[in-house]
C-alpha cells in the first residue's frame, strides 16, 4: 500500500470522512473549550470502564476457563461456556493497549501490527460471542423439541467441531480489519484508524458501508432474529407440553443474551448512523457521533466481563457470599496482617467454589 507523507495523509483524513470511523475515537476536529472538556470527561469515563472490564474480565473469565476446562466434566453445554469465556479472556488481555491509547490522547505506542491485531480481536470477540449465543439458543430449542435427535448428536466432540466452525466464521468476518487498520504520524502523535482508501473517496465510502452492513447483519440482526424465533417456538412448545417456563439454566442464558444485546445494540445503532455522514455531514450529527461513540463502545467492551458475574449471581449461594464479603473486608482492615490471611483465603475459596457450582449448574441438562 503506497503511503502518503504524514501531512498529506492527515489532510486526506480530514477531507475524507469515510477514511476513518468515529469508533476509532479519532480526534480530528477543532472544538471549543467546553466541547474539549466534555470530550476529556468522556475519555476518563472510557478509561474507567475499560479498567473495570479488564480487571473483572480477566479474573472472572479466567475462573470460568479454569473451572470448565479442569474442574468439571466436559459436556455439550460446558463447551459453549468455555468458548465464550475464551473469547472474552483473549479480548480483555489486549484492553490495556486501548487504555493506554485513550489515556495518551490517542497516541498509539504499539506499532502498526498491534493496531491491526487489537481491532481484529475486538471484532473476533463480538462475532464469536454472538455466534456461540446463537448456537446456545438453537441448542436449547433442539434439546427440547427434537429430544431423540439431540441425544444422538449432542456430544462434546460434536460441540468442539461446531465451536471450531464458529471461530472460523468469526475470524473470517473480522479479517478485513487486518487489512484496513493502519497507523499515521500526525505531528507528535501516531493514530490507529481504519484506512479504507487513501485517495479515492467513493471507494472508501463503499468499503466502509459494506463492512458496517456486514457487521450489523452478521453480528447483530441475523443472530437476534434467530434467538427471538427460537425463543418464541420454545415458549409455544413448553406451554403445549405444560412444562415449567424457565429452568435455572434458561434463566442464566436468557440473562447472558439480554446483556449482550443491551451492551452491543447502541454500538450498532451508532455505526449505522455513521453511514449517513457520507450524505448528510451535518455538524449536529458529527457532534452526536463524537460524543456518543466513546460511551457506546465502552458499553460494548463492558460486556466482556459480565458473563462470569451473571453465571454466579444467578445462584442463591453467590448472593450470600457477596453479602458477607463487606464484613470480611472490614475485619481484615482491623486485624494484623498475620491474622487477615485466613479470612481472605476463605473468601477467595468461597468465590472460586461458587464459580465452580455455577458452571456445574449450567452444564446440567
Amino acid at each position: 500500500m503506497t503511503k502518503h507523507s504524514p501531512t498529506a495523509a492527515y489532510e486526506d483524513i480530514l477531507e475524507l470522512s469515510s477514511n476513518y470511523t468515529y469508533s476509532d475515537y479519532s480526534d480530528y476536529y477543532d472544538t471549543e473549550v467546553a466541547e474539549a472538556l466534555q470530550r476529556e470527561t468522556l475519555h476518563i469515563v472510557s478509561i474507567v470502564v475499560y479498567t473495570i472490564s479488564f480487571v473483572f474480565g480477566l479474573i472472572g473469565n479466567g475462573l470460568v476457563i479454569w473451572v470448565t476446562a479442569f474442574k468439571i466434566q466436559i459436556s455439550f453445554k460446558t463447551v459453549w461456556f468455555l468458548n465464550l469465556a475464551i473469547a472474552d479472556f483473549v479480548f480483555v488481555l489486549l484492553l490495556p493497549l486501548s487504555i493506554d491509547y485513550v489515556f495518551k490522547n490517542f497516541h498509539w505506542n504499539f506499532g502498526r501490527s498491534f493496531c491491526k491485531i487489537t481491532s481484529f480481536i475486538s471484532l473476533l470477540n463480538m462475532f464469536a460471542s454472538v455466534g456461540f449465543l446463537t448456537v446456545i439458543s438453537l441448542d436449547r430449542y433442539v434439546s427440547l423439541v427434537h429430544l431423540t435427535w439431540s441425544q444422538m448428536y449432542r456430544s462434546p466432540l460434536n460441540a468442539f467441531k461446531l465451536s471450531l466452525g464458529v471461530w472460523v466464521m468469526a475470524g473470517a468476518l473480522s479479517s478485513p480489519s487486518l487489512y484496513f487498520r493502519d497507523t499515521v504520524q500526525v505531528g507528535d502523535r501516531v493514530m490507529c484508524f481504519s484506512n479504507f482508501h487513501e485517495s479515492d473517496r467513493s471507494m472508501a465510502q463503499l468499503r466502509h458501508i459494506i463492512l458496517v452492513c456486514v457487521r450489523f447483519i452478521c453480528g447483530f440482526l441475523l443472530p437476534f432474529i434467530t434467538m427471538v424465533v427460537t425463543f418464541i417456538l420454545m415458549v409455544l412448545k413448553v406451554r403445549y407440553r405444560g412444562l415449567p417456563m424457565l429452568s435455572n439454566f434458561s434463566k442464566t442464558i436468557s440473562a447472558v443474551i439480554i446483556a449482550f444485546f443491551i451492551c452491543w445494540t447502541p454500538y450498532h445503532v451508532f455505526s449505522l448512523m455513521e453511514l449517513s455522514v457520507h450524505n448528510h455531514g451535518s455538524p449536529m450529527l458529527h457532534y452526536i457521533l463524537q460524543t456518543g461513540f466513546p460511551l457506546v463502545t465502552s458499553l460494548a467492551f463492558f460486556n466482556s466481563c459480565l458473563n462470569p458475574i451473571l453465571y454466579v449471581l444467578m445462584g442463591k449461594k453467590a448472593r450470600a457470599v457477596i453479602g458477607k464479603s463487606f464484613s470480611v473486608v472490614m475485619k481484615n482492615a482491623l486485624r494484623d496482617r498475620s491474622q487477615s490471611g485466613t479470612d481472605t483465603e476463605a473468601l477467595s475459596n468461597s468465590i472460586c467454589t461458587e464459580v465452580e457450582e455455577a458452571c456445574i449448574r449450567l452444564s446440567s441438562v
